[in-house]
């Protein structure tokens, strides 16, 4: 036999090979998918059957809001509250649900920490399904693939959820977007999204392909063309996957016009997308009288926001420090001038963070000037903005900005970074004049303190008017009325 021969009979006998392998492998696949749908239409069954034993013990139907850190004092759980605030004054006849990973508080702690914080108090009590397994969703369990990892835990946390008590409606207010198909397929609910911040955007796939580092985007990384292009794969991967959780959603609310043109992007369902303005405690801070501050002494400059990486702290604390130095031959000096940090620490992560900042005023010498206030009460919130000059603002791409609205109605100067939501809903011109700031590094803020502490107590007076003025969009009324009408479909799909 020649060697053509020869390698013709191996092809054919490998051909033949692969053939009779293909054959088994395909039946597997067969029984595999099979297996498969019978183990979810299983589930499914039971889990329809434990709604079913819910029905026949009490006929209101249930609407649950998916929120682990509900007793968390951030813009989110604001927007919880009011959320469940609203469904409640004008559905009665519906129970409403809160899954909570805040399994050291009582169910009375965290609506009295609602009330202390937002100024909110419900009409009727809610029920809290206290999950065991939130540690799934800590950043700090994975240091490396963080975005897959919590994705992933997202999935065991709503499987216990869905395991504890199964809703008719469910509504991810946290950014969860992997348990919506457990409980549209699994347990059989109508479901809707309020999404404050896209798990991952463009604009992330941008930082990593320009190498650009961030507190998203190590050094090592941006560093590394490899490690670059491996995490920009990564991201790819995660946003299809990412894209495919959002497609389960029934209805989509989205905070700001930022977050809309990515959600658009990603889960691509334009027909149920509406924008949601998130509700600010406007009318809370119109009491706090606009008097000139001419005679004032010492300026303070306050920033409202947790104390999370993305808030940018950091900047904050810099960029002040280049301001005060600046005043070292102004009249007042050094007294002319003081930070004040307001925010909630979540978890211990949080608090250590803090640690870090206050030891980042120690090496730059400005402890004496910068003060932090952790998880404060409302009315000494609204002390601490009565008091101020300037709201601080230092977020890239902050989706939409609670904390910067709240600056404004109270009548501070708002000095916000120029991107996301302060940049493209919030911090623009009303009625032809302006209503703030925005920067983007440390050096543009400092400049920008300098501008407004340089402008005539007069023309600070006008820019703060105008500013409170026009952030009556972004009222609780407001949300209640867009809220509502946004969650009609899904309120529809209820049996009452």
């Amino acid at each position: 036999m020649s060697g053509h021969d020869h390698l013709a009979h191996c092809l054919c006998e490998i051909t033949r090979l692969l053939w009779m392998l293909l054959l088994p492998m395909l039946l597997l696949c067969v029984v595999l998918l099979v297996v498969l749908v019978l183990v979810v239409l299983l589930l499914r069954w039971w889990l329809q059957r434990s709604r079913r034993a819910r029905w026949a013990s009490n006929m209101n139907p249930a609407v649950a809001f998916f929120h682990p850190y509900c007793n968390a004092g951030g813009g989110g759980e604001r927007v919880l509250w009011c959320a469940i605030r609203a469904l409640q004054n004008r559905y009665k006849d519906v129970d409403v649900v809160v899954y909570t990973g805040d399994v050291g508080v009582l169910a009375q702690q965290i609506l009295d920490g609602a009330r202390q914080r937002f100024n909110i108090v419900l009409p009727r009590p809610v029920q809290f399904v206290f999950l065991k397994n939130r540690l799934l969703v800590e950043a700090s369990l994975y240091p490396h693939f963080t975005l897959l990892g919590q994705s992933v835990g997202s999935l065991f946390l709503g499987w216990e959820a869905l395991n504890e008590f199964v809703p008719d409606v469910y509504v991810d207010s946290m950014g969860y977007a992997f348990t919506l198909p457990l409980f549209r397929y699994l347990g059989g609910c109508s479901v809707g999204s309020y999404v404050h911040y896209p798990t991952i955007s463009t604009d992330m796939l941008s930082v990593v392909k320009e190498r650009n580092p961030r507190f998203n985007n190590a050094n090592y990384v941006s560093n590394s063309l490899f490690l670059s292009a491996f995490k920009l794969l990564y991201y790819f991967l995660f946003a299809v996957l990412y894209g495919l959780a959002g497609s389960c959603n029934d209805l989509i609310m989205v905070n700001s016009s930022w977050t809309l043109d990515h959600i658009l992007s990603l889960w691509r369902a334009p027909n149920r997308t509406s924008v949601v303005y998130p509700p600010c405690d406007v009318s809370a801070f119109l009491d706090i009288p606009l008097d000139s501050d001419a005679e004032s002494k010492c300026h303070r400059i306050v920033s409202v926001g947790q104390f999370r990486p993305e808030k940018d702290h950091q900047l904050q604390i810099r960029a002040f420090n280049k301001a005060l130095r600046r005043r070292l031959d102004q009249v007042g000096g050094r007294e002319s001038l003081k930070l004040v940090l307001i925010g909630g620490c979540r978890n211990e992560e949080d608090e250590n963070r803090v640690l870090l900042l206050r030891g980042l005023c120690q090496e730059l010498g400005v402890a004496d000037r910068v003060e932090f206030k952790l998880n404060v009460s409302f009315e000494e919130l609204k002390n601490e903005m009565s008091n101020a000059t300037i709201g601080l603002h230092t977020m890239w791409n902050e989706h939409f900005g609670i904390g910067v609205v709240e600056c404004m109605a109270a009548g501070k100067i708002i000095l916000a970074h120029k991107s996301g939501g302060p940049k493209m809903d919030i911090v623009v011109p009303f009625q032809g004049g302006q209503t703030g700031f925005l920067a983007e590094d440390e050096e543009g803020y400092a400049d920008a303190i300098d501008r407004i502490l340089g402008l005539s107590s007069e023309r600070r007076l006008e820019i703060r008017h105008r500013a409170r003025q026009s952030v009556g969009r972004f009222s609780d009324n407001e949300f209640q009325v867009c809220f509502l009408a946004a969650m009609e479909p899904l309120m529809g799909t209820l049996e009452r």
